[in-house]
């Protein structure tokens, strides 16, 4: 009998593997994905991010590569532009911000107990789209600033040529893009604008949005990308990563000492060690902080520190700590994916200074890390 059973429960076996492997026609079979598993690890912690377009690319890479180390761990980066990034920690509907301008005093005083972590460097440059003519085009900031202000309207103007002799340029208008959403790559390119053009300065000013007197929107540092790839003749601002990714070519820009410098790792560096040992502490404001039209033979001017936002109090300690933890590892091992992004690694100086700032959140008054 004993026999009996167990032939019987082996082929029911057999029968019910047959039916599991062999659906009935017109059935698919359910296949998770391994890319994107429809079910999240146990403890599965989710953090929510909104901000700059500007350290998209490396955000991405450090969420991607933090889950493989963290597998419950999934961040969520939402590209939006820094002015809707602040406006989300405002509200509190992310678990952090990003900013590639540094919060105003009155955002910094309307967000209390923010904490501001520099989590990259990196380069804005100004990018164009002129058949022919290759990467590598001098321009001077009062002539970038006169172009922006509708006041050089074509390619071949003389205060264009004149910094470029051999160059042939065509006799075509100039297509200015910029940017249509709340900006921090537009408040480093204004900020440069307005430190080296007090025509600029005193008709549009430095902010994450302001009055364009002409060109073309486009939103994020994706739109403005696609504005210059599409449209021959234009010219705009970008972060240095999207000018490589899309193969799009730009500017070398005289500098405070005279020289005209291409953006580069170094060079954007070489801007930001100047300000390193001047800035504030991550709870304190940082509004003064800015590293365009810096000195140095070998400074490029048109560059900036991007932030991170979070809260000092955690209301979750579990997320309060996960959310510590991850930004103690994009200030350390996270750092070795910058370059290769074309972002500048953090300096010691401002990791040690990142430290602190972490270290001051909490739950309940009680250290996360």
């Amino acid at each position: 009998m004993k026999l009996k059973i167990a032939i019987i429960l082996l082929l029911a076996g057999v029968f019910l593997a047959g039916c599991i492997s062999n659906p009935p026609t017109g059935v698919q079979p359910t296949v998770q994905s391994t890319a994107t598993p429809t079910m999240q690890p146990t403890g599965a912690i989710t953090l929510n991010g909104a901000g700059a377009t500007f350290p998209y690319p490396l955000i991405s890479k450090w969420s991607s590569e933090y889950n493989k180390i963290k597998p419950n761990v999934q961040i969520n980066y939402q590209s939006v532009g820094s002015g809707a990034g602040i406006q989300q920690i405002t509200a509190k509907t992310v678990d952090f911000g990003a900013s590639d301008a540094p919060l105003t005093e009155q955002e910094y005083a309307n967000i209390s107990g923010i904490l501001q972590i520099p989590e990259t460097i990196g380069a804005v440059v100004v990018a164009y789209n002129l058949p022919g003519i290759p990467k590598g085009m001098r321009l001077s900031g009062d002539v970038v600033a006169d172009i922006f202000l509708g006041k050089i309207t074509k390619w071949n103007d003389p205060r264009i040529v004149s910094l470029n002799p051999g160059t042939q340029f065509p006799a075509k208008d100039i297509i200015v893009a910029h940017r249509s959403d709340g900006s921090g790559t537009t408040f480093v390119f204004t900020d440069y604008l307005s430190a080296v053009s007090p025509d600029w300065k005193s008709k549009v000013g430095k902010g994450k949005s302001v009055n364009w007197p002409v060109g073309l929107g486009g939103k994020g540092n994706e739109g403005v990308s696609g504005i210059l790839s599409q449209n021959p003749y234009s010219i705009g601002y970008i972060e240095l990563a999207y000018a490589k990714l899309n193969n799009i070519s730009y500017a070398y820009i005289k500098n405070k000492a005279g020289k005209f410098i291409e953006p580069t790792l170094e060079t954007t560096a070489n801007a930001a060690a100047g300000a390193v040992p001047t800035l504030p502490a991550g709870d304190k404001s940082w509004s003064s902080v800015s590293i365009v039209d810096a000195p140095g033979d070998n400074s490029y001017p048109i560059g900036s520190f991007t932030y991170l936002l979070v809260y000092k109090d955690q209301t979750d300690k579990t997320k309060g700590r996960t959310l510590a933890e991850f930004l103690w590892w994009v200030v350390h091992d996270g750092q070795k994916y910058s370059s290769d992004l074309l972002y500048v690694p953090l300096p010691n100086d401002v990791v040690s200074l990142n430290e602190k700032t972490i270290k001051l959140m909490n739950y309940n008054g009680q250290p996360l890390i």
